[in-house]
């Protein structure tokens, strides 16, 4: 049976564009992929969103702007055992040269959303993506 596990994936948006970020080898899942801002739900998704943000980017809840919250979305990762529930996000950010990113990610990249699929990333980033754009 699939553990069930509830994560936060946030897009930010800037000019069009939006952040990815490279998993760094320290963190305990999917390894040297491209993820958005992303972390377990410990409180309700809406305050978690805002906390990974500013952990993982340095960014205050000042600079960013809630766009869309898109529909839960779930992935089964037999090979992990465990069923993700990923609340998707995308927050439009005033200012990118504020992003200082944290020892979860060794890589930052701005990219245009049809690009994605030009990146190796944890699963089902691209669906995620699409139910907040």
């Amino acid at each position: 049976m699939l553990q069930e596990k509830k994560v936060v994936t946030c897009f930010l948006e800037s000019k069009g564009e939006i952040l990815i970020l490279r998993r760094s080898g320290e963190v305990g899942s999917y390894r040297g992929r491209w993820a958005g801002v992303s972390g377990y739900i410990e409180t309700t998704a809406d305050e978690q969103a805002l906390t990974e943000i500013e952990e993982e980017t340095s960014l205050s809840r000042q600079d960013v702007e809630l766009v869309k919250r898109g529909e839960p979305l779930t992935v089964e990762d037999k090979g992990l055992g465990v069923r993700w529930v990923v609340h998707p996000y995308l927050f439009h950010i005033k200012d990118r040269d504020k992003i200082r990113i944290d020892w979860e990610h060794k890589e930052a990249r701005w990219i245009a959303p049809k690009d994605i699929d030009n990146y190796q990333t944890v699963p089902k980033l691209k669906e995620a993506l699409a139910q907040v754009l």
